[in-house]
């Protein structure tokens, strides 16, 4: 029966999905929805693609293992990304009339800094995209009772989410991303009634954990500590920023406002409402603690699933799956169609294909990178399986890229009038050229490696700028 509902739910938002490809008539309806979005909307696809799988099963399990300073990067820093977008950069977006992020890099500082964003925004994708892909795994072999493997579930939930999202773009990620907020809200408060009725109340849990120190936030006074703290809250709250998701849900609203609140709104609503998935996973701990410490040295992203199963009855167990299915699937979709509109608007188009593209073939042409970004994120998902990443470092790495890449020259870009292409070109070359070698070489011990990238580019932003320019006509003359 619990199999039986999750099919169903399955099939309801594979239709709601496929309803809103009628309202598909031409790219900008696939990637903008026709920017005709209202404020409850947008503050619902923001909030339901955030509260991924990361959220219900990855936070948790780290807050369990660490305590709230473990948080640091996500649900902090990831609110604190929202809040920023919204009041800093949304308006000033909505104004350029874009279709994607990555035509900023393009008006502001040229075609080739165009391609290096794009294909950075693209790549941070691969963790985000590939970790829920692994929570709709995980859940399918969960609800099996282990008939289906999680690598088999893996490849059943690629198909699902490509199958709504592949025709129906924005539209389908707006029509279902509501329909699934409202089962998550809804889905997730009914089990966090229970959970407290079992575990004593809310008090006693909060009084519990505070008693453990699970509430120890701030970093020791130390440059090493302190340093480790910053830039984990900055790699999401900052490298977030220059993202395509962030952008086309504002960019999907009717006007400049609703993109600024409703950006706001679903940021503050996400952080909000991410401490539920963290006073369900410690009431496990509570309710059934040879479990909570079997699982914390197995797996401990079971810990809330394993708890539904074997304290709840049918019906909570079916409203929690259904809920966590609403979480993966209104994140998967979302992150899906973000970095497939980056590569082919901003990397395929002009470069390996001519940029005169009728506006039908620019559609197919993007239909065609969905499909291709899921069979890499389901290659790298099950990559990940096989090398035991959690959920929760596989969204936490996502945005060192796009931190150390793209973040700078956004800032500068918008907010500073001398900022220029050679300026550009230098905070790139200097993040990447301090960032990859730390990453490779020195992941232990001193500066984060993508801190230290960020600071480098925004040192190499200043510089290029301020020196004297070369243009490209003397860099050809220079060359002979």
């Amino acid at each position: 029966m619990l199999v039986g509902f999750v099919v169903l739910y399955l099939v309801v938002s594979i239709g709601i999905g496929m309803y809103a490809a009628t309202k598909v008539h031409n790219a900008r309806d696939y990637i903008t929805a026709g920017r005709s979005l209202p404020l409850y909307i947008v503050m619902a696809m923001v909030f339901a693609t955030w509260f991924g799988a990361e959220t219900v099963l990855g936070i948790p399990a780290t807050f369990l293992k660490e305590d709230m300073g473990g948080l640091i990067s996500d649900p902090f820093g990831a609110s604190l990304c929202l809040v920023l977008f919204g009041l800093f950069f949304a308006r000033k977006l909505y104004r350029m009339n874009l279709l994607t992020i990555g035509d900023f890099y393009r008006q502001r500082f040229g075609r080739k800094v165009e391609v290096i964003a794009g294909v950075a925004i693209a790549l941070s994708y691969l963790g985000w995209v590939s970790a829920q892909i692994t929570a709709l795994g995980l859940v399918f072999s969960m609800l099996s009772g282990g008939d289906i493997t999680q690598a088999q579930g893996i490849l059943i939930g690629a198909a699902v989410v490509l199958m709504y999202t592949l025709y129906g773009g924005m539209w389908s990620v707006a029509l279902t991303t509501f329909f699934q907020m409202i089962i998550i809200v809804i889905g997730l408060f009914y089990i966090a009634w229970l959970v407290a009725d079992m575990a004593g109340g809310v008090a006693p849990v909060i009084q519990h954990a505070a008693a453990n120190n699970k509430f120890h936030f701030w970093p020791e006074l130390n440059a090493v500590a302190m340093v480790a703290f910053i830039s984990g809250l900055l790699t999401m709250g900052f490298g977030s920023i220059p993202q395509q998701d962030v952008f086309q849900r504002a960019n999907s609203s009717k006007n400049e406002n609703v993109a600024v609140w409703g950006t706001v709104l679903g940021g503050v609503a996400y952080f909000i409402f991410a401490a539920v998935p963290l006073f369900l996973a410690y009431s496990a701990n509570l309710i059934d603690p040879a479990l909570t410490a079997k699982l914390l040295s197995d797996d401990a992203q079971k810990i809330l699933p394993a708890l539904v199963a074997g304290h709840l009855p049918l019906l909570a167990q079916v409203i929690f799956y259904g809920a966590l299915l609403a979480v993966i699937m209104s994140t998967a979709s979302g992150t899906l169609l973000a970095p497939s509109v980056t590569i082919s608007e901003n990397i395929l188009k002009g470069w390996l294909i001519r940029r005169n593209l009728s506006d039908h073939k620019m559609l197919v042409l993007t239909r065609w990178v969905v499909a291709s970004f899921a069979v890499c994120v389901t290659l790298y998902a099950l990559w990940a399986l096989g090398t035991n990443t959690g959920i929760h470092k596989m969204v936490e790495s996502a945005y060192k890229v796009t931190l150390v890449v793209a973040f700078t020259p956004l800032v500068a870009g918008l907010y500073w009038s001398r900022a220029t292409t050679q300026g550009a070109y230098f905070a790139i070359g200097l993040g990447l050229a301090t960032w990859l070698p730390l990453e490779w070489l020195a992941t232990e011990g001193g500066i984060p490696p993508q801190f230290a990238g960020f600071l480098m580019s925004v040192a190499g932003m200043f510089i290029g700028s301020l020196l004297p320019q070369v243009t490209g006509a003397q860099r050809q003359h220079q060359a002979h």
